[in-house]
């Protein structure tokens, strides 16, 4: 009977590029940045990779969607390389192929990285289908920000709450990640926005102003996972492992149900409850020090925090005006600014998000250390909330 992979894999090194308009760099350029830093944290030669993944969403990054150009930058020879795509969970995809290869036993040391280069391509998150002169943006809606304002219908709609309550959560969502972002020297936006500002923002989809949008940034983010056994042989005494690894993908019955009424998102409610329980949590808002979730909007983090069992259903609106997912509440989210404002380079951002808890875990996340933490969760949510992607990874101090 399968177990997971509870424990059975441990992040060697980790690295993360500088995200934001890099008009200075090339696709190359941005993986090397995360590369080489994950190689000297890991303390090994590249030779000592057996394999890898490129996780990519958009093909500028790739020839025939291949993972030539990541082997090419990053100067790995002969070893397997992969390409993956999983809309905006391919970041974690990719982590996925390199931890379930080294907990099947198939390689000892794997590479996991993703990247996007979305800046050049002229490419602005809103409604327009084509993403500059590469692929057809596929949305089945007129835009992104449209779609996940329904999530603010739906909620009002179940729970009863008035449109000034959940504006005002909302907005408070936007604050607490521009506040955190400060202290991310690698983040796109770091700068603090009062929250008269985000209230008072110009609409881009009600309930959804400017700020409540994540913005459209390039960079890359990695990951080299090997077995504790091999790290703590390689010298590493500190371990960070992965207590699971869960992927939940719909296959449209929300759009044939009429039981779901558009409030949540399935998705990460069945990814949640299978990586909880691969996990052994049992109470994910007293066990869990810090999440980074997928607020590509931030009415998601709003829903999200309900999904996750963080918050019990209809009551995510008073935890976050309550502070409990700030930097000094309960359960912090989004401590390095999160999609919002460290930014969302598709293919990058699972991954970075793991970056931002393994450097918690391990106490280096500088001005915006939390004190003590010792487990933390990523979740990614890809497509649609009536039709996408849940991807959820939890991550915690052997």
């Amino acid at each position: 009977m399968a177990t997971g992979i509870k424990d059975k894999v441990t992040i060697l090194g980790m690295g993360c590029s500088k995200f934001g308009e890099r008009w200075d760099a090339g696709e190359g350029d941005l993986m090397n940045e995360a590369f080489q830093e994950a190689l000297a944290d890991a303390g090994i030669e590249r030779k000592q990779i057996d394999a890898a993944w490129l996780g990519s969403c958009f093909d500028s990054v790739n020839v025939g969607n291949s993972a030539i150009p990541a082997s090419t930058a990053l100067r790995l020879d002969g070893i397997p390389f992969s390409r993956v795509e999983n809309m905006c969970a391919t970041g974690t995809e990719a982590l996925r192929g390199a931890a379930y290869a080294v907990a099947s036993g198939a390689v000892d040391i794997a590479l996991a990285i993703g990247a996007e280069k979305l800046k050049d391509t002229g490419y602005g998150g809103l409604p327009p289908p084509f993403k500059g002169t590469f692929n057809d943006l596929w949305m089945p809606m007129s835009s992104a920000p449209a779609g996940f304002a329904q999530l603010a219908d739906g909620y009002r709609a179940r729970y009863g709450t008035s449109r000034e309550d959940l504006k005002r959560a909302i907005s408070h969502v936007s604050w607490k990640s521009h506040q955190n972002g400060v202290n991310s020297p690698k983040a796109h936006f770091r700068k603090a926005v009062p929250m008269e500002t985000i209230m008072n923002a110009p609409m881009i989809s009600d309930p959804l102003g400017l700020f409540d949008c994540s913005g459209v940034s390039d960079g890359s983010a990695c990951a080299i996972v090997t077995t504790p056994e091999i790290a703590r042989a390689l010298g590493k005494k500190e371990l960070v492992s992965i207590k699971a690894l869960q992927l939940s993908i719909s296959s449209g019955q929300e759009t044939t149900m009429s039981d779901w009424d558009g409030s949540y998102v399935r998705n990460t409610r069945n990814a949640a409850i299978r990586a909880y329980k691969e996990a052994g949590i049992t109470n994910p808002r007293e066990q869990l020090s810090l999440t980074e979730v997928h607020d590509c909007f931030s009415i998601t983090e709003l829903v999200t925090m309900e999904d996750l069992f963080l918050s019990n259903d209809g009551e995510a609106v008073k935890d976050i005006l309550d502070g409990v997912y700030d930097a000094t509440g309960k359960v912090p989210c989004q401590i390095d600014g999160g999609l919002k404002c460290f930014g969302h380079p598709i293919g990058a951002s699972g991954l970075r998000m793991a970056y931002e808890i393994y450097s918690q875990l391990l106490g280096r996340a500088g001005a915006r250390q939390l004190k003590a933490p010792s487990i933390g969760l990523t979740h990614n949510l890809g497509g649609v909330p009536y039709q996408g992607i849940a991807a959820i990874s939890i991550l915690g101090l052997m």
